[in-house]
């Protein structure tokens, strides 16, 4: 892993000297937070490590690692350090002194030791990815939106996240963040994934970055044509996820309507399936967010698909969520409305509704943002972010607005 220093001087040596016995590579040794902030654009880092002391933690650094992305591990001596760090809303600082082991849980071996103890990577003891794959029936509900606006939140919480569109119909991930998609990102993925090839130096070249986005997060764009859909092989999407999970937090898939096996319309059963990307992927899926356009016409194609969907995922790992909600097309209480004829007709007693609001989504499309950034106090932000929190407990504090620096 690459990490920049902003310590003490004795600190910085001790962690640079010792940084080879832990797999780490230490690229930047700053003597404060304002130039480690100045620095941190140009360089590919994974973590900062940086002292709780004025000189070192700094408004300005904490402000850069937020826009850029970049983890920080805060170490403090003592409660003055302590409480400089609670002043500038780091909740979760760690004891020190710095060394490796605050990272790995294991003791940094002394500086010029014969023998060091082995010692795992911080990769190797990386909890797997939290798998979230957003579908929904045809008919427009809004799965790349709330795919993608998922994904921000989930950035926004402090974890590594990517997105990957893996819809083999109608792939609208990267123009809907102004992403080209000429070399589509997801299948490339899925092909280095089948000869053991994906890692972070390639997940870094094949995957792509929103501009201007404030918490930003890595991009798998989809396939540009859609007659390209054999790459997206059920062996090389299994694969692909697989490898995912090693290398980020939380993995958010956007997959198509269609959830039809199309092998009886094939003449090889050893041909590709077209759908066979989103089915493995519903396969491997922790999560998964169904959504039910909230209109006469989207909740009873709700209703058909969502049968056909229990048939490949168990409900428990379904969350069910209604968009479009208004009443203007439902007429009256339309949230109630909705979560009564999802318990009485599909048997779905919990429903999330998203309230209508196409200014916020028109702003989003418009800017090629993410809903967090073109409209922060939307309710529909609001409960996209609440939908986040549910699904990874552990990010939702983050989701809600609180800063945390979060290792693993």
């Amino acid at each position: 892993m690459r990490v920049a220093l902003a310590l003490p001087l004795d600190a910085e040596r001790h962690l640079a000297d010792t940084a080879g016995y832990h797999g780490h590579e230490v690229a930047a040794r700053c003597s404060g937070g304002d130039e480690l902030a100045l620095r941190l654009a140009q360089l590919p880092v994974d973590l900062a490590v940086v002292a709780a002391t004025p000189e070192h933690l700094t408004p300005r650094l904490i402000e850069t690692a937020d826009l850029l992305g970049v983890r920080m591990l805060v170490v403090t001596d003592g409660d003055e350090q302590a409480g400089h760090a609670a002043r500038l809303g780091i909740l979760d600082p760690v004891d020190g002194p710095a060394d490796w082991g605050l990272l790995d849980g294991t003791p940094v071996p002394p500086a010029g030791g014969d023998d060091p103890p082995p010692v795992a990577s911080l990769a190797a003891a990386r909890r797997p990815a939290t798998v979230v794959v957003v579908w929904g029936p045809h008919g427009a509900p809004g799965r790349t939106s709330i795919a993608i606006a998922l994904a921000a939140e989930f950035a926004a919480a402090g974890l590594r996240t990517v997105l990957a569109d893996a819809d083999t119909h109608a792939a609208a991930v990267a123009p809907a963040l102004g992403l080209l998609d000429e070399a589509p990102g997801f299948a490339a993925a899925c092909r280095l994934a089948g000869i053991g090839g994906l890692d972070e130096t390639q997940l870094d070249r094949v995957a792509g970055v929103p501009r201007g986005t404030r918490h930003p997060f890595r991009v798998l764009t989809g396939l540009g044509r859609p007659s390209r859909w054999p790459e997206l092989g059920e062996e090389r999407v299994a694969g692909a996820i697989a490898a995912l999970r090693g290398l980020c937090e939380v993995l958010v898939v956007d997959v198509a309507a269609s959830l039809e096996r199309d092998d009886e319309l094939a003449s090889d059963l050893a041909t590709p399936r077209r759908n066979a990307a989103g089915l493995e992927a519903l396969r491997a899926a922790d999560h998964v967010v169904a959504l039910a356009a909230a209109d006469p016409v989207g909740i009873p194609r709700f209703l058909r698909g969502h049968a056909e969907l229990l048939e490949h995922v168990d409900a428990e790992r379904i969350t069910v969520v209604a968009t479009k909600v208004r009443a203007s097309a439902i007429g009256l209480n339309p949230g109630g409305q909705v979560r009564q004829t999802l318990a009485r007709f599909g048997g779905v007693d919990e429903v999330l509704l998203v309230p209508w609001d196409p200014a916020a989504f028109d702003a989003a499309a418009l800017g090629g943002r993410p809903l967090a950034d073109a409209a922060p106090r939307s309710p529909a932000r609001a409960a996209v972010r609440e939908l986040a929190g549910r699904l990874v407990p552990s990010g939702a504090e983050g989701v809600r607005g609180t800063r945390r620096r979060r290792l693993a």
